[in-house]
């Protein structure tokens, strides 16, 4: 995955957050709702990314 990728994911996890924090500040369940739904969205990209990378680094070892 690319660093672009990474960076992208993560700032889309931190956006989520921060919409999720609004929304309780606010007591606006609905934005709570989509900053949590924002964030979890992000993570399970980022874990995809992970799991490519091991792919990857196991291919890599394999070919050795």
């Amino acid at each position: 995955m690319g660093l672009g990728d990474k960076i992208s994911n993560k700032a889309e996890e931190v956006k989520g957050k921060a919409k999720e924090k609004v929304g309780d500040a606010t007591d606006n369940p609905e934005m709570h709702a989509e900053g949590k739904g924002e964030k979890y969205q992000a993570e399970a990209k980022q874990v995809g990314d992970k799991m490519k990378d091991v792919g990857r680094d196991a291919k890599d070892d394999l070919g050795r």
